[in-house]
């Protein structure tokens, strides 16, 4: 395998925002999740649950509630304002001032048409969802004190509103208010504090089911408007519910960290008529839970943790399968690490800003596995903070460690560095092509900077001293619109691959600046890829843990990845399930194929009939240092031995 120098990089202190809100597409199968620092994320569950899209978020954007309308995501927050978001380009499509305060909740009926909006002054407003935008249509009755949470009934006839210490049914149609139930406060509660009915569901059989503040999960008949039935699950809020979509099981999530879930069935043998009774607690979340997601075959949790809990519904799916395991999703599915391999630096981004370090160094040899005795600590050198509202999208450093570059959705920087005298110089005159990127990369002679935009297109600049030239813009041949993800270029300058959430992989010419060859599509998204400095054959790793190999001459798979494909990768492998996020090589051994996740750092040797990979058990980054190898990753250690036969 080789040896080894190891930095262990235990400063950069990244941590995830709350996650406030989510919501769960079954026609796309997508999960829309929104973070308390206004950020998006896009998770393709039908891939592995792969993070597929980040939107960064926006310091004025507080999302309190998210609303798939088909393939259209819209949003609302404490702002006051409702907001569509652009899911090609990564940003805002435009925003709506629903001019009735804080906006708690958004709900949409299931024809798709009518969105609702709960408001602070006690309104419910409904907008009419049109082809290009939504345009306001009505106010139902208004209300004394604020509207929570909000459920249309399936028919559309109705919606259901949960507010301070009651609920209030409503006819969509007229807007009058046709019933008013009210929340008991709990045995020995103080009559001045109010419930807060958090969370509402209006089934398709008229049962309304709420959760509340104080610790209840109640049914109510919407007919008739009355208690049918009350379960005390905790002594504090219960802040979520979500209900399948068959509508015979319901979770809860609580302030205490837990989910309940509840099933619609018989409460003994030998009883014929259902009840909704309690079946199963979850403690996956160590504080509030508060978004759930009900699939098919999982329950989907989110709170002040951070973590996106997929807990999978064991009378759901079959054991011992993928489905059956929980997942955790702790970080995002991309690098927010950047190397400069020739100056040994880390340029670490944040939402707020970014941190330029430099590492430390070793003096001497050490034993295999043992520490080696530190000359110089690393060394933080700059700490650059962005400008505007909104969040970095995306960041890099070249590999000299005389450029950094980053990207908001509105705005494009790029600096000139000085590591002689640690100084950095904003470049004032940018091309009028660079417009906001979605990714960024250098080449590996730092000549070049490729920024992605709009339409899976690529704008290539030429960097030097005196100035930033346009050289061109790279598109595909025919219509892409989903953005691209993934960059690489190759040692050579001569080729640049990209990759979209459209599973597509292009490659071009750099020499010429023309598209070199489309890699066939397969139906996962790429993670990550790289371009193999001698044979030029990009290898490309997928959601499902599928690894290929493509000759970038040949323009077509290499032997060994046909030879791979056919044998089949080894179960312990495709059970994974954390992405690869970087990919690299050894330059030493071209048969060695590097690469990484959140968890392991693994060595693929071609030349063998089995995977060799290297686990690591602790939390720290790791930078393995020139001239033995070049990479990235958040790792851990110390390194075991593993092998997986394929």
């Amino acid at each position: 395998m080789g040896e080894f120098k190891v930095h262990r990089v235990r400063f950069f202190d990244y941590m995830p925002s709350a996650i406030r809100a989510m919501v769960f597409s079954t026609r796309t199968e997508r999960l829309a999740l929104a973070r308390a620092d206004g950020a998006l994320e896009i998770f393709n569950f039908s891939d592995n649950y792969f993070q597929e899209k980040v939107l960064p978020g926006h310091d004025g954007r507080a999302v309190e509630a998210l609303c798939w309308v088909g393939p259209r995501l819209f949003s609302a927050g404490l702002n006051g304002e409702i907001t569509e978001y652009d899911l090609e380009n990564l940003r805002p499509r435009y925003t709506v001032e629903a001019y009735g305060g804080p906006i708690w909740t958004i709900s949409v009926n299931s024809q798709g048409t009518l969105l609702a909006v709960g408001c602070e002054d006690g309104t419910v407003k409904m907008f009419e969802v049109l082809k290009e935008r939504i345009q306001f249509q009505r106010n139902l009755d208004r209300q004394k004190g604020r509207i929570i949470s909000l459920s249309w009934h399936p028919s559309g006839t109705l919606i259901a509103a949960g507010m301070m210490d009651m609920i209030r049914i409503f006819d969509a149609e007229t807007g009058r208010a046709t019933h008013r139930l009210l929340v008991d406060r709990g045995a020995g509660a103080s009559k001045s504090k109010e419930v807060v009915v958090w969370s509402i569901a209006f089934l398709s059989d008229h049962t309304i089911i709420s959760s509340d503040s104080a610790g209840k999960v109640q049914i109510w008949d919407g007919l008739n408007g009355t208690l049918i039935r009350t379960h005390l699950i905790t002594k504090w809020d219960v802040l979520a519910l979500s209900v399948s979509q068959d509508e015979s099981s319901l979770v809860a999530g609580t302030s205490e960290g837990t989910v309940v879930q509840f099933q619609f069935i018989s409460s003994t043998v030998d009883r014929l008529d259902k009840d909704w009774v309690r079946t199963r607690t979850f403690k996956n979340h160590s504080h509030d839970v508060r978004a759930l997601a009900h699939t098919e075959t999982a329950v989907v949790s989110g709170g002040m943790d951070t973590q996106l809990v997929v807990r999978p519904l064991l009378d759901k799916v079959e054991k011992n399968t993928r489905e059956s395991a929980m997942r955790k999703v702790s970080f995002p599915h991309r690098s927010l690490v950047c190397c400069a391999k020739k100056a040994g630096l880390l340029l670490f981004q944040f939402p707020d800003h970014l941190e330029l370090w430099r590492l430390g160094e070793s003096d001497g040899y050490g034993k295999l596995g043992g520490s080696l005795p530190v000359k110089r600590g690393p060394e933080k050198l700059i700490q650059l903070k962005r400008k505007g509202e909104d969040h970095i999208c995306c960041s890099a450093l070249s590999p000299c460690g005389g450029w950094l570059a980053y990207s908001t959705v509105t705005s494009f920087r790029l600096y000139r560095l000085q590591n002689g005298s640690i100084s950095i110089c904003k470049v004032s005159k940018l091309p009028k092509d660079l417009l906001p990127a979605h990714q960024l990369c250098f080449s590996t002679n730092s000549s070049k900077l490729f920024a992605s935009s709009s339409n899976s297109s690529v704008v290539v600049v030429a960097l030097n001293e005196l100035e930033c030239k346009y050289l061109g813009t790279l598109k595909a041949k025919y219509g892409c619109r989903q953005p691209v993800h993934q960059l690489s270029a190759s040692d050579n300058g001569k080729w640049l691959a990209t990759a979209n959430t459209d599973c597509e992989v292009h490659v071009y010419n750099l020499d010429k600046l023309k598209l070199h060859c489309t890699v066939p599509v397969y139906g996962s998204c790429p993670t990550a890829m790289a371009i193999h400095p001698t044979t030029s054959n990009l290898v490309v790793v997928h959601a499902d843990q599928q690894i290929f190999e493509y000759s970038l001459v040949k323009k077509e798979y290499t032997e060994w990845s046909r030879r791979l494909q056919k044998q089949g990768l080894h179960s312990m492998w495709l059970e994974r399930d954390t992405p690869i996020t970087h990919v690299t090589f050894n330059p030493k051994n071209p048969a060695h194929i590097i690469v990484h996740d959140m968890f392991m750092f693994c060595i693929i040797d071609k030349s063998l009939h089995l995977l060799c990979v290297s686990l690591l058990e602790d939390h720290s980054l790791v930078v393995v240092e020139r001239p033995l190898l070049d990479i990235v990753s958040q790792l851990p250690a110390p390194v075991r031995q593993k092998k997986f036969a394929t």
